[in-house]
């Protein structure tokens, strides 16, 4: 490729003042340019042209290209290096490190960095589901959602687990399942010291301690503490079941259900006992089983105070220990 020269000339006017001018020209056309003598016009400034050719270096580099990393030098952040291309990105970046919540919700004073963000999370409260899918028309509150429902009819996973080869729709789902093999759970409740391997599901833990229940049905009333149990609640009114079983066609109205049920198919069994060795298609299972090894007995009964493993236990225990009261009551 034939490099580009730059041709920068001086103008140096009658008062001393000096005027720079740009051109381009290939090298092939023009290999030395002598000293230029410009005769003065009309109009024109006066005094001595003086030409000078350089080449320019880096034909990818455009000056748009050039200010755009300068601009990224300029926003640079001080805690971690990383470059921004404008001032307001390095702003809200700067936040991460400082806390800064500026953005509060007006309607359950939830607090965000953001404005985009406190925008994605008042569409909670207001139902609002802008972004449609083309396939299926089911809408979503923001576009990363789309995105990853689109991988459900595209069938496309391009997150694979490097222990057992297991390949996920999104990059979050894969985290939380290499937890499953490293066994680290590092968010805890402050109030308990229960241990999870997401935040989402410490956060709808802690509402067991504070009773918060934030979402609510608009056809009942009834209210939940997390939004995915609305969800598969409203189902119940719509009679919508949009997980499709490929093996048997069954259909279920929550994704929990749906997976545990393929899991029925593929006799795949991902949660073992570190104790034990022993393995369990669902992690609820996993955690009942754990308790033979640690002897918790979280359910007590009210009637005479004997624990148990399991709920089921409990409840059938409870049937016979009322049965012998009421005997008791009629001798």
């Amino acid at each position: 490729m034939l490099s580009k020269w730059k041709h920068v000339t001086f103008l140096q006017g009658s008062k001393g003042n000096v005027f720079v001018s740009h051109e381009r020209e290939n090298a092939s056309e023009r290999q030395h340019k002598p000293e230029m003598q410009q005769e003065n016009q009309p109009g024109e400034r006066v005094g001595k042209s003086i030409s000078c050719w350089e080449t320019q270096k880096d034909l990818h580099e455009t000056p748009a290209q050039q200010r755009n990393l300068m601009e990224e030098r300029k926003n640079s952040c001080i805690e971690c290096g990383k470059n921004f291309s404008n001032h307001s990105g390095l702003i809200n970046h700067e936040r991460i490190h400082t806390g800064e919540r500026l953005y509060e919700c007006d309607e359950c004073g939830k607090s965000f960095s953001q404005s985009s963000h406190l925008i994605r999370h008042q569409r909670m409260h207001t139902g609002e589901r802008p972004h449609e899918c083309s396939e299926c028309g089911k809408t979503f509150s923001n576009r990363s959602d789309l995105i990853r429902h689109q991988r459900i009819h595209t069938g496309e996973r391009p997150y694979e687990c490097c222990e057992c080869g297991k390949t996920f729709s999104n990059r979050s789902d894969l985290i939380t399942h290499q937890r499953m093999h490293t066994g680290e759970r590092p968010y805890e409740c402050c109030e308990c010291g229960k241990t999870f391997t997401q935040s989402s599901h410490r956060i709808r833990h802690q509402r067991i301690h504070t009773g918060e229940k934030p979402y609510k049905c608009c056809e009942c009333g009834k209210r939940f503490a997390d939004s995915s149990a609305l969800t598969n609640h409203q189902r119940i009114h719509t009679g919508e079941r949009p997980y499709e079983c490929f093996e048997c066609g069954k259909n279920f109205i929550d994704g929990s259900a749906f997976t545990k049920h393929q899991r029925m198919h593929t006799n795949e069994r991902p949660y073992e006992c570190c104790e034990c060795g022993k393995n369990f298609s669902v992690s609820s299972a996993l955690i009942r089983h754990q308790r033979i090894h640690t002897e918790e007995r979280p359910y007590r009964c009210s009637e005479c105070g004997k624990g148990f493993h399991q709920r089921s236990a409990l409840i059938y225990h409870q049937r016979i220990c009322k049965g012998d009261k009421h005997h008791l009551n009629l001798v």
